[in-house]
């Protein structure tokens, strides 16, 4: 039977996700659930998105219809058994089916992964910003109730693509419980991990909580402990196929002491000879094109391949005109920025936190600025105060007056006026699992500074961009320095820079090429079939507490 099943060509695939581009938009995840999907779509392949109903979409304006069937999941408390009742919707949409799964659980919710100021207002013990206090019911109705709407319709995915450990335990529910485990034998998974670091994980630290909400045995639970709780990176990388989305990042966590910042996740799958792949993230190069600006909501076309920027000071010229917040509702400015052409501007779009290194740009700039003052500097983001209040009082600097403008919040046409304004695109990231920011950049013309670090390798130093190792502000202002100077001095370097970049993107990483790397993986992944890794027995404690 397993020799039939490598020999089985793949047909069907379903992802699991708690993002999809145009329906729930968070972080990365989306991009590649949505990009994935219709080129998987595009090739022939039956795909299946699944995903929650949040309270924030509007199936009538979204376009969905009511879909059977409506059932009831076990969802356990340790000291009362419990039911939820689901229902579910769908849409097709560019070769792609989506499922979304209507739950009570879902439906209150008015953020993807957070709490909004509404709920807030709702509920004080529901803090904006803060993580739900559910997340991992959550992450588990959602994946049950992927298994049980292919149990009642009768569908056998060959495989289930799990995105991060929002979706990881679906392999161990797969081949645990009674019932999924005989009816899925011939089914494989593939997890995807978009970012390993400590507190992406979704672990809970309730092991009686965990055993009974799921309803693994013991010996599962108590098998796949990262630090004293259980997880279920560990566990889903027990029954199926696990990448992150790089290669560079892959290698990290297996080979490096950047592994401490997952609570060393790679080295305890490293430890029971479990390999990380990696795939670095594509990009549709057509969705970024600034020679098409009316899908961009810019106001001018240009074409950096060709060395045409006109429209870039168009843009930027909007840009530094812009009125807040009557222009844009989806973000606050802090600073002004003064029409200068002539100077080179400094972008840069990202969540405010130590992880993307925004500690390190605030004082790199703050040096940078007051011994240079011929360039400018847009910052797009939100997160941590303390670095979003310093970077703003850095804006409102009267020193730096007309110099630096901080947009706090997000709104994805004035991130496209600041990727098409801008002249140079940093991203100093203490860890980076791949990155996208650094490609949509480079498409329209903006020339990255990037750490080389995690998935951001792929930007060469003096080829596509400018990189620079050690994560300090002394190290990045170099890299600017240098930038800066080849923008004054070697114009047509820069220009030849642009050109790279783009040609590249289009010649390795679009989804079409990307998207046969996963389908090799899925491959592997059905392999597998129907057998799995033996779960790894608790013998005693490894490194930072891993059970092993």
């Amino acid at each position: 039977m397993e020799k039939n099943l490598r020999m089985r060509p793949i047909k069907s695939v379903w992802l699991i996700t708690r993002e999809y581009r145009g329906f729930a938009d968070a972080g990365g995840v989306k991009d590649v659930s949505r990009d994935l999907s219709e080129a998987l779509a595009g090739s022939g392949y039956s795909v299946t998105v699944v995903m929650p109903l949040y309270g924030f979409m509007d199936p009538e304006t979204l376009g969905l219809e009511s879909l059977e069937p409506v059932f009831e999941v076990d969802m356990n408390y340790s000291s009362e058994e419990r039911r939820e009742q689901i229902g579910f919707c769908f849409r097709q949409l560019n070769g792609v089916r989506l499922v979304l799964v209507r739950a009570e659980r879902f439906s209150e919710k008015m953020g993807v992964y957070t709490y909004t100021e509404s709920e807030e207002i709702l509920n004080p013990d529901h803090k904006m910003g803060t993580g739900h206090y559910d997340y991992f019911a959550m992450n588990l109705l959602l994946q049950k109730a992927a298994l049980g709407f292919a149990a009642y319709t009768g569908e056998r995915p060959d495989v289930f693509h799990c995105q991060d450990g929002h979706a990881a335990l679906l392999p161990a529910l797969m081949r645990e419980l009674e019932g999924f485990r005989q009816y899925f034998s011939a089914s494989s998974a593939l997890v995807t991990i978009h970012n390993a670091g400590t507190g992406y994980h979704q672990e809970v630290g309730d092991l009686a909580f965990a055993r009974a909400v799921t309803g693994l045995p013991l010996r599962v639970i108590l098998s796949n402990l990262l630090n004293g709780a259980f997880d279920p990176l560990l566990a889903g990388a027990a029954y199926a196929v696990v990448n992150t989305v790089s290669e560079n990042y892959a290698k990290e966590l297996q080979e490096t002491e950047l592994d401490a910042l997952t609570g060393w996740f790679g080295h305890a799958l490293k430890d029971r000879g479990i390999s990380l792949m990696g795939i670095t993230n594509g990009i549709n190069p057509d969705a970024y094109d600034p020679r098409k600006p009316e899908k961009l909501g810019l106001p001018a076309a240009f074409d950096p391949e060709q060395g045409d920027l006109r429209g870039k000071t168009v843009c930027r010229k909007r840009l530094c005109s812009m009125k807040f917040p009557a222009d844009r509702d989806g973000a606050r400015k802090c600073g002004r920025l003064d029409f200068r052409p002539d100077q080179p501007l400094v972008t840069v779009i990202s969540r405010i936190t130590e992880q993307k290194g925004l500690d390190v740009l605030a004082v790199a700039l703050e040096e940078l600025m007051a011994v240079d003052d011929e360039f400018q500097v847009a910052l797009l983001g939100s997160g941590n105060e303390d670095i979003s209040r310093q970077l703003a009082c850095l804006a409102e600097d009267p020193g730096f007056d007309g110099r630096m403008a901080v947009y706090e919040g997000y709104d994805p046409v004035l991130a496209n006026y600041i990727y098409a304004s801008g002249d140079f695109f940093v991203v100093p990231s203490r860890y980076e699992p791949c990155g996208l920011t650094d490609f949509i950049a480079q498409l329209m013309g903006n020339v990255p500074v990037v750490r080389a670090t995690g998935g951001l390798v792929k930007v060469k130093d003096g080829f596509n961009g400018f990189t620079y190792r050690e994560h300090t502000p002394e190290a990045l202002s170099e890299a600017l320095v240098r930038a800066l100077e080849v923008y004054r001095k070697r114009p047509g370097v820069l220009g030849e820079i642009r050109v790279n970049a783009i040609r590249n993107i289009r010649k390795n990483y679009t989804w079409d090429r990307v998207m046969e790397k996963y389908v090799s993986l899925y491959r592997k992944a059905m392999e597998t079939v129907p057998g799995q890794r033996a779960v790894i027995e608790s013998v005693g404690m490894g490194r930072s507490g891993i059970v092993r």
